[in-house]
């Protein structure tokens, strides 16, 4: 049953009434399946409802941003766990007209209104978690009343701390002391609040969860194609952003530039965002105009440039991916974290920032520069130095870049989801969401030629050239999308695939599988054993050819043609795994033709699997080898294919036996752990940890669907469930290993971090899972009526 289109998350507007619930809480569209450990006709839970109390766009002030960017994260990935709801907090008699998800406001000057907000949620059945993001400036002068809307609460709560004040007063001190008293967990962003809270506060360190403040996934554009688009061709750049206020220290580097004109005459200055509401309420423009005082005395004009606006996301992310250097010089050396700041990092840009606690905790000298506050000479001089020395800017664009990928939305909703999850027990169970099927970096990697191999971070990478592997997985991801979508321009990519595998095919009818830019086959040809290049060729061919029925004529004759030439060197094949996908091929080949030498070379071929594993298959090791290396879920899935067209128990018997061996392997409390790359998993030895690869956890995936369907048992349903999960981040780092802004998969996760590199091999085995799980999601989430 083919899927129905997605529909956007982000909600409705809706107008309220001014210090009443202004909405049912809001119903996101449900369509984004995906599950923990469920199995087949499972009911899924409607979602516990998580109540934020937050200040919340359209009120502009970081928080407000934050709460927003953090609550379209959990729905995105979580909406079939968790339902989002919004009490806004507002000051002053200013109201807004806030989006759908807003249930509630309250107004932070009015005592009484703290006291009804506490009767609202208690009386709210629906509330199952009450989630503050706290600082000190929503509540001052009523911090009393905050403290007995915490204390009268009836349900479990959580507060961010988005601020810790270090040597805290007793006033400080005694009102953190009781706000934790009252939480199940608090949440910080950083090492060193976290310190603080422990050693100054004296809190129940159980209690503490650190989520760095996250960041937006970007699809990194050439800063060359930025700076053409904003007329800043030609110049270095160097920016900072965020609400205008005189604590933002922009005077010191307009100071600064004094001497870096005199050096790179063309550096430009960015000062990107409007002045803060609540500074032009006390005192207008007067920051500002002094601002452009300084530029004009000292001669600037044409080295600064003031965006005097609000930001939309998508203009800020451009505005900082064309940045060559960011700017932090914040006159606070009380400032916890910075949005700014993360946001700057996951553009890849070098940072000079003063010593906050944040940057303190995240620059080092391969990322970026410290310096004092107000020390305007020596911002000069690590602006010049970094301006004019190309290679070591790259260098911390790079390293800045793997530092922050780690703090994405996806990845905070993550760690936030798994927090509301130990707070609630087990009234909650853990559902992914399936993300939308999204074929933009496929397209991307794909040239007129086929799929490139590799790429820089987003970027193909041509002088990778490509591999007969890689557009032989990319044609069987293409053609699962034509079962589902049958549109002409995936048909016009599988047709290019099929041509180079047509190219790829020698005279002989094996085939190459190293062909370089200049479409030269290159000569790791000659230094590598082929033979499960040519496996995998035969799987694709098979699959494409059991799609005739919806694939034009040309296409399906081409693709038999290749595979009957094929057909002689096919029988001298011994590698086992290139039979494993040559019996998987040619089983789905014989599901459109008849042919009795596929069915006899099938049989061959099973007949030496079966061999081979009765030969090495002893005691507690139920394996075809003495050791375990890649893609090993193929063998058993061979035996299975082959048992279901032979009608062989023992095939049967070994398939099943040898699966489940290998699921023991690599499925734990943390989900799946694929064979690490670093080295193979041989017969007495200790596993070797981390170097997990996408395709091994796709080619898994892919054997465990084929087993459920044959077998009906529900445990490999729920372990298939639980693989696809990994590329959603329930895995050992809880990181997303898929790219939801790109359409990309990262390369690999590795002990601390994952390969930011999103290749062709990666990508085309996540669109093969993703596609896969398209099958199985009205078994995955069945709504209970």
């Amino acid at each position: 049953m083919k899927a129905k289109p997605y529909e956007s998350n982000r909600p409705l507007k809706t107008k309220k009434a001014v210090g009443a619930p202004v909405a049912e809480p809001v119903k996101y569209p449900s369509g984004k399946p995906q599950a923990g450990k469920i199995g087949p006709k499972a009911t899924v839970n409607p979602g516990e409802e998580v109540l934020f109390i937050t200040s919340y766009p359209p009120r502009e002030c970081g928080i407000a941003t934050y709460s927003q960017d953090m609550i379209e994260a959990l729905v995105g990935k979580f909406s079939h766990t968790f339902n989002i709801t919004v009490c806004a907090l507002e000051s002053d008699e200013k109201t807004f007209d806030y989006p759908g998800e807003v249930k509630y406001t309250l107004k932070t000057s009015e005592d009484a209104d703290y006291i009804r907000i506490a009767e609202a949620i208690n009386n709210d059945s629906a509330v199952s978690l009450v989630f503050f993001q706290h600082e000190f400036g929503f509540f001052e002068g009523h911090e009393t009343a905050f403290l007995q809307l915490i204390e009268n609460l009836k349900k479990p709560v959580s507060v961010a701390f988005h601020t810790v004040l270090p040597n805290p007063g007793e006033y400080h001190l005694n009102m953190v002391q009781k706000i934790a008293a009252s939480a199940q967990s608090i949440v910080v962003m950083t090492q060193s609040s976290a310190k603080l809270l422990i050693e100054s506060y004296n809190v129940d360190a159980s209690k503490i969860v650190e989520i760095p403040h996250g960041t937006h996934l970007v699809p990194h554009i050439k800063r060359r194609i930025l700076k053409a688009k904003y007329k800043l061709h030609g110049r270095k750049v160097i920016s900072t952003f965020g609400l205008l206020s005189s604590g933002k220290g922009i005077e010191t580097t307009i100071e600064a530039l004094v001497d870096v004109v005199k050096q790179i005459p063309e550096v430009m200055f960015l000062v990107l965002g409007k002045t803060h509401p609540e500074v032009v309420k006390k005192e207008g423009e007067k920051y500002r105009e002094s601002l452009q005082e300084m530029v004009n005395k000292y001669g600037l004009k044409d080295n600064v440039r003031f965006v005097n606006r609000y930001l939309s996301l998508s203009d800020l992310l451009e505005y900082l991916q064309l940045t060559d250097i960011y700017l932090f010089t914040s006159l606070d050396p009380n400032q916890a974290v910075s949005g700014t700041f993360v946001y700057a990092m996951s553009c890849a840009c070098p940072i000079i920032s003063t010593p906050i606690p944040h940057a303190v905790e995240l620059l080092d000298e391969k990322t970026g520069r410290i310096i004092g506050f107000h020390d305007h000479k020596k911002l000069a001089f690590y602006i010049s130095q970094l301006l004019l020395n190309e290679p070591r800017r790259r260098s911390m664009s790079i390293n800045t870049l793997h530092k922050s990928v780690a703090t994405a939305w996806e990845n905070s909703a993550v760690k936030h989801a798994l927090m509301f999850h130990d707070i609630l027990g087990d009234k909650v169970k853990m559902h992914y969401d399936l993300p939308p099927i999204k074929l933009d970096h496929l397209k991307k990697m794909t040239t007129e030629t086929g799929i490139i191999q590799f790429s820089k971070l987003n970027h193909p990478d041509i002088k990778s050239g490509y591999t007969l592997d890689d557009n032989v997985r990319a044609m069987v991801a293409a053609g699962m999308h034509y079962e589902l979508h049958a549109e002409d321009e995936v048909l016009n990519l599988i047709d290019k695939y099929l041509a180079f595998i047509e190219f790829c095919q020698q005279p002989t009818g094996d085939f190459l599988n190293y062909v370089d830019k200049e479409l030269q086959f290159t000569a790791q040809n000659n230094e590598v054993n082929l033979e499960d290049s040519n496996g995998r060729a035969i799987w694709s061919l098979g699959y494409l050819i059991s799609l005739s029925k919806i694939l034009p004529e040309d296409i399906v004759e081409r693709a038999d043609a290749v595979i009957q030439r094929a057909m002689v060197p096919m029988a001298s094949m011994y590698s086992p795994r290139a039979m494993a996908f040559a019996i998987k091929g040619l089983y789905y080949y014989l599901t459109s033709r008849k042919s009795p030498g596929a069915r006899g070379m099938i049989q061959t071929m099973a007949k030496r699997l079966a061999d081979l594993y009765q030969s090495e298959a002893s005691g507690s090791w139920k394996w075809f080898e003495g050791y375990m290396t890649y893609a090993n879920s193929i063998l058993p899935e061979a035996m299975m294919y082959a048992s279901q067209l032979t009608d062989n128990a023992e095939y049967r018997s070994i398939a099943i036996e040898s699966f489940d061996f290998l699921l023991k392997k690599i499925f734990n409390e943390r989900g799946i752990e694929v064979i690490s790359n670093r080295d193979w998993l041989t017969r007495g030895k200790v596993p070797a940890k981390y170097g997990e690869q996408p395709i091994d956890v796709a080619y898994t995936i892919i054997t465990l669907a084929y087993f459920y369907d044959v077998t009906q048992n529900e445990e490999y349903f729920e372990k298939m469930v639980t693989a696809f999960n990994w590329f959603l981040g329930y895995n050992r780092l809880e990181h997303i290993i898929y790219n939801p802004r790109t359409g990309g998969c990262y390369d690999g996760l590795e002990e601390t971090h994952v390969n930011l590199n999103q290749g062709a091999e990666s990508l085309v085995s996540y669109l093969m899972a993703r596609m896969l799980m398209e099958k199985y999601q009205d078994q995955i989430f069945t709504e209970e009526d």
